[in-house]
């Protein structure tokens, strides 16, 4: 079979055959990185969001960052609100702020909005967790101040027990489990205090707004994620990180589905955050395994879920041998291209696993081909961000 018989140029006429071929019409599409800060993948992916958004009908999306700091660049594109070089500073985590992609796309978001009466949504799929966590002080003190009546504790008790927010952002803790505070006395009540108030939101929430009840749901998932997550952080078993990549691809996952009820969205993350199949790390003398966010979306999903992973040929002097997966799809005659995953797991028999001189680039597992739906391949960078 030839190779150019499962592909064509990546374009909108391409990725709207692609949903056609999908069995549903999906609520999330995952457009995963191989690598971050691939520049030429960012342009792409705004070429691809513009597309969905003019002629498939999607409204909103989703990226892997902080999504606390994803509600600053929402609300930019709903009202213009502020500056633009400010949202790029406050609005996003993992440095990606700094790229002139994230950037072009959020003006392209803000003009569009400003144009037309059906507006567009901006969200972080991401906790606020970088390999340490971020206090839970913003998403607790915001879920207590939109409950209304009498409180079993006063704000007064929630700062007092939270203490300084270096405390938990303390990124010595990230290696030193015996410098996290996520088990200690004040970690433990606030645990059951963000519990108590999840469960007064819901006897709250017909009096609140929909776009109350929406914030109000963010902040309680991640309250009560960051907490969870900050507990993990003060163990010290050889379970410690594999349980951290899971808890934090769990908070992805619930918010994934946040975003999905909000009607068709193009997400956008690591390969490993949004395949299907088992994410498998390096770390440290150990192999890390966890199910992804994908995994867990597509589980809740089904085939409301659909993911695109991306793949990279040369970059630089590293350049795949031809009996790999991206050695294969470097013969293909387009600069980028949109590929028949599961055609492509049947055509290539015994492929290589690629071996990266890039330890930021994870290549393609051939056994896992035929978990995913599609592949954006691009066959030569020239620029990363």
């Amino acid at each position: 079979m030839d190779i150019k018989d499962m592909a064509r140029p990546l374009d909108g006429a391409g990725v709207s055959a692609f949903l056609r071929s999908l069995p549903a019409k999906p609520l999330l599409l995952g457009l995963g990185e191989a690598r971050h800060f691939v520049g030429e993948l960012g342009e792409l992916r705004n070429e691809i969001f513009r597309h969905l958004v003019e002629h498939e009908g999607y409204r909103s999306f989703a990226i892997e960052s902080d999504c606390l700091m994803g509600l600053v660049v929402d609300d930019y594109i709903a009202t213009g609100a502020g500056t633009l070089d400010d949202v790029m500073e406050r609005g996003f985590s993992h440095n990606f702020g700094a790229s002139p992609a994230n950037r072009e796309l959020v003006r392209w978001m803000r003009t569009y909005n400003e144009e037309h009466d059906e507006k567009l949504r901006f969200f972080g799929f991401d906790g606020p967790v970088e390999y340490w966590a971020h206090s839970p002080r913003q998403a607790l003190t915001a879920l207590y101040a939109l409950l209304d009546g009498p409180l079993p504790w006063t704000r007064e008790t929630l700062d007092a027990l939270l203490g300084p927010d270096d405390r938990w952002a303390n990124e010595a803790a990230a290696m030193d489990p015996s410098q996290s505070i996520g088990q200690s006395a004040e970690a433990q009540r606030l645990r059951l205090i963000a519990d108590d108030l999840v469960a007064l939101l819901d006897t709250q929430a017909p009096r609140l707004s929909a776009q109350d009840r929406e914030r109000a749901a963010l902040y309680a998932r991640t309250a009560t994620g960051l907490l969870r997550y900050h507990y993990w952080m003060a163990d010290a078993s050889p379970a410690r990180w594999p349980r951290l990549s899971a808890l934090r691809d769990a908070m992805m996952a619930a918010n994934l589905r946040a975003v999905a009820e909000q009607g068709p969205a193009l997400v956008f993350g690591h390969n490993l955050h949004l395949q299907r199949n088992k994410s498998l790390m390096p770390f440290g003398d150990q192999l890390m395994e966890w199910w992804g966010a994908g995994a867990i979306t597509g589980t809740h999903l089904g085939d409301r879920y659909a993911f695109l992973a991306s793949a990279l040929g040369a970059v630089g002097d590293d350049t795949p041998p031809p009996d790999t997966v991206e050695g294969v799809l470097s013969t293909l005659p387009w600069d980028h291209s949109l590929v028949d995953a599961r055609r492509l797991a049947e055509a290539v028999t015994e492929p290589v696993p690629r071996v990266s001189h890039d330890f930021r680039y994870f290549p393609l597992d051939p056994a896992q081909l035929g978990m995913i739906d599609g592949v954006v391949f691009l066959k030569q960078v020239v620029r990363l961000d």
